[in-house]
C-alpha cells in the first residue's frame, strides 16, 4: 500500500528541504526523517501522488535519484517526498536527484567534499537551444535549391 501526504506532516522537525532544476522541470524536494523507503512524487500536470518507482518508469532513473543516498551511504534512512513540474520524466528524475542532493547537506554539511566529487553539487545548466527565423529548428535549416 502506497502512503500519501495526508498520512504524515512535513515540518522542519522531521524533513529537510531542498529544490532541484533540470531543463524545464522544477522538483521540490522533501527528505523524510521519520518515514525511511517512502518514496512519493506528487505532478503538478495530473495533481495525484504516485510511487516513486511507478512514476519514473526506469530502474536507471530510480537509481539515478537514489544516487546521492548511495554516494553518501544513506540508503534506507530517509523517504523522499517530492512535487514536480514541467519537463520531461528523465529531466524531472535528475531534478529530483540535485534537489535530494542539496537536502542531504542541510541534514549533515560534512557530506559536501562527497557530493561534490561525485558531482552531485552542480546544476547542469544546458537548457534548450530557441528555434531561429528562416530556419526549420534552433540549428537545422529549410534545404536549399539553386533553382
Amino acid at each position: 500500500m502506497m502512503q500519501k501526504l495526508k498520512d504524515f506532516k512535513l515540518t522542519p522537525e522531521n524533513s529537510y528541504y531542498a529544490t532541484g532544476k533540470r531543463k524545464e522541470a522544477i522538483a521540490r524536494v522533501w527528505l523524510l526523517k521519520d518515514h525511511p523507503n517512502t518514496f512519493i512524487v506528487r505532478s503538478d500536470k495530473t495533481r495525484k501522488e504516485y510511487d516513486m518507482k511507478q512514476y519514473v518508469q526506469r530502474e536507471t532513473l530510480f537509481n539515478k535519484i537514489m544516487y546521492p543516498f548511495k554516494v553518501t551511504g544513506q540508503e534506507g534512512k530517509f523517504g523522499i517526498y517530492a512535487t514536480v513540474r514541467g519537463g520531461g520524466i528523465s529531466a524531472q528524475a535528475e531534478a529530483i536527484m540535485y534537489g535530494v542532493a542539496k537536502a542531504l547537506l542541510q541534514h549533515n554539511p560534512d557530506l559536501r567534499p562527497t557530493l561534490k566529487k561525485a558531482g552531485l553539487l552542480t546544476r547542469d545548466a544546458r537548457e534548450k537551444e530557441r528555434k531561429k527565423y528562416g530556419q526549420m529548428g534552433a540549428r537545422a535549416k529549410y534545404r536549399w535549391s539553386k533553382r
